[in-house]
């Protein structure tokens, strides 16, 4: 029939929220610190940089801001972090990789750190319309001065709710960029041969499609694509996918509220992927991964998930195969085996 419903709910959510001031109060919490401190956790702005340290401590490189130790002409993409990418603890481990990763491959990106701000994704799903357009507003204002001189008003995300909001909500705010996701730009790589995966990851993997990746924006092929090249791995498709995937749970602004009735919507997932005994569950999206891991958690508390099962973002697996093995770790496992 062609009916749309998301936009029907969103608009009764716009009317409960702004005029009846009716919403759960967890939501509330989160709505107020985005208001408050430009993230839903309601941590301090300079948190947003605590990866930062983190990675050149790690590994001794150095990521620049834009505007401050690089120059918008030499950047080739503006990289978008994202409230999780920047401060979730299991998402700051994609966002480590995926600058592992464009360094490796020589790529001139460049990070907003504190001048960032969430896009107001959780805020417009929830129904308030006012601080979407306040924090979106904001946001335009940010990358146009950002990339005022740049070559290319190229942006590249890790989080799909970012990617889509910018990509394609941004414009009715006057925002218009060039945005990309993180696997299309790593496929991208892969295929000019700047990123080369040469160590074998064993096991069976599934990968589960975010639904702001996948039927919002139709980018199904580039993470298949890059687990393809990734030796040792064998894919095994969940019953659904692609157009006919599943939600982790997390949509609709659900990441900042409780499931009171029924199954939760990850466990339903995961015991989708749990159906196929796999060794990896992979996804492309920090919501997502949070939904999928807490309930791999639970399920291995019961006994009821492999000890050694693990969900990462594909750009964990590309780097764990790009990455040369150090020799000391190298010698070790060949004694180990």
């Amino acid at each position: 029939m062609d009916i749309e419903h998301i936009d029907h709910i969103v608009d009764m959510r716009r009317y409960q929220v702004m005029i009846e001031s009716s919403f759960p109060t967890e939501a509330g919490t989160m709505l107020k610190n985005l208001e408050n401190k430009g993230n839903p956790w309601g941590m301090a702005t300079k948190a947003r940089l605590d990866w930062v340290k983190e990675l050149k401590k790690e590994t001794g490189i150095e990521v620049p801001v834009i505007g401050e130790d690089i120059d918008p002409a030499e950047v080739e993409y503006l990289y978008w972090v994202g409230c999780a990418g920047a401060l979730e603890d299991r998402a700051k481990k994609t966002t480590k990789a995926f600058a592992e990763l464009l360094h490796t491959a020589g790529v001139q990106f460049a990070i907003l750190g504190k001048e960032e701000s969430c896009t107001g994704d959780s805020a417009r799903r929830l129904g308030n319309e006012f601080l979407f357009q306040m924090l979106g507003a904001q946001n335009v204002e940010t990358l146009n001065a950002a990339l005022e001189d740049a070559p290319k008003k190229r942006i590249v995300a890790t989080c799909p709710h970012c990617f889509n909001t910018i990509a394609n909500e941004y414009p009715q705010l006057g925002g218009h960029f060039e945005v990309i996701h993180h696997t299309q730009l790593l496929q991208h790589l892969i295929d000019e041969g700047k990123l080369v995966p040469v160590n074998p990851v064993e096991g069976l993997i599934t990968y589960h499609d975010p639904c702001y990746l996948g039927r919002h924006n139709k980018v199904y092929s580039p993470p298949r694509e890059i687990m393809d090249k990734v030796p040792g791995l064998r894919q095994q498709e969940m019953h659904r996918h692609k157009e006919r995937g599943f939600c982790c749970g997390a949509g609709g602004a659900r990441m900042w509220m409780e499931e009171r009735i029924g199954k939760r919507i990850n466990t339903e997932r995961v015991d989708e992927a749990l159906s196929l005994n796999p060794d990896i569950v992979s996804t492309a999206c920090p919501f997502c991964l949070v939904m999928l891991s807490d309930s791999v958690n639970g399920k291995k508390n019961e006994g009821a998930a492999k000890e050694h099962l693990k969900v990462v973002d594909v750009a964990q697996l590309l780097l764990d195969s790009v990455k040369a093995i150090p020799p000391a770790e190298a010698q070790a496992e060949t004694v180990d085996a």
